[in-house]
């Protein structure tokens, strides 16, 4: 059941994180469906640009519907990842998504309190919600690169300004995480004084973790050990989510560790068996496996086990 994120962030907040998963094919979201059924968790379905352009945003939406179907009681709500303005549109007139993200975060402060506010206009007039994002994020993410040197972190009196001037119903905030694999050096925390004072100033509003994947080190070893050639990667600490949720974030991004367990099977799959070239054995595999990471990371999300519940306070 496709329900919006206000539905979730309204029972999420302040007691666990909705984990938000990107998909891009068939396997992912069997995985993701699988997983969160065994974990019994709500679910929120990111979908970025790259993903809608991998094969065609059709094929993807119905993808997702059928999933639906096959699991029908999942609850999750469906997501535009990183979207510019246009894309925020299309899929605003699609009649599919339950929010959408407009990242005008690289554009100066006024700029973008002008994007976000005519995307939040366009999709509230149909019952949409709006994530913007505030602040700047290192790291690499599909066409979105930053430069360490060039991330800012959120400053909380303009999260507090920019809020109430575009209307936004939640906010992706730079708190110390990155984009992609390459995200810590040495041991650095997020950022909780900053995320604090955030909460302080907008109490009850939901905020967002993007780059929130873990990059965990045995699965980087297992890649590298089947021919793979990841170094110095390094993720967020899972014992900080739901400490992060606590403070009011109510929506962690995890897409690279998804990558990183499907890259993992395929390398070993097929070192292990060089004469195979069938896709399927793989990537039954690979469903088997993506959906042991997602029930993994809902519980330490806090969402595991919140299905039952979330249901009754929905009247479904």
């Amino acid at each position: 059941m496709i329900v919006t994120t206000a539905q979730l962030f309204k029972h999420a907040y302040g007691k666990y994180a909705i984990g938000a998963y990107n998909i891009n094919n068939a396997e992912q979201a069997m995985g993701l469906f699988k997983g969160a059924m065994d974990s019994k968790a709500p679910f929120i379905i990111q979908i970025s640009k790259g993903a809608r352009n991998y094969t065609d945003k059709r094929m993807l939406e119905a993808i997702i519907r059928s999933a639906a179907e096959i699991f029908p009681d999942a609850i999750f709500a469906v997501h535009l990842d990183h979207g510019d303005e246009q894309t925020c549109y299309d899929c605003i007139d699609s009649g599919f998504f339950s929010s959408v993200m407009i990242d005008a975060s690289h554009d100066e402060f006024e700029k973008n309190i002008e994007i976000t506010k005519r995307v939040v206009e366009k999709a509230h007039a149909k019952g949409i919600s709006v994530e913007a994002e505030l602040g700047m994020l290192g790291g690499v993410e599909e066409d979105i690169k930053v430069e360490d040197g060039h991330a800012t972190l959120t400053d909380p009196a303009e999260a507090e300004e920019f809020i109430k001037r575009t209307g936004c119903d939640s906010l992706a905030c730079a708190i110390g995480t990155s984009h992609g694999a390459f995200k810590f050096k040495g041991k650095q925390s997020l950022h909780f004084d900053v995320l604090e004072k955030i909460k302080a100033r907008v109490p009850g509003f939901p905020l967002v973790m993007h780059g929130s994947s873990s990059v965990p080190k045995d699965e980087v070893d297992r890649i590298n050990a089947a021919g793979g050639k990841i170094a110095d990667s390094s993720g967020v600490n899972v014992e900080e989510y739901l400490p992060a949720a606590k403070l009011g974030v109510t929506k962690i991004n995890i897409d690279t560790d998804g990558r990183l367990v499907w890259t993992r099977v395929h390398r070993e799959f097929f070192r292990d068996k060089p004469g195979e070239f069938d896709f399927r054995p793989p990537g039954k595999i690979f469903i088997v496996e993506y959906a042991k990471f997602i029930a993994s990371r809902n519980v330490l999300l806090g969402s595991a086990g919140q299905l039952d519940d979330l249901r009754a306070s929905l009247g479904k």
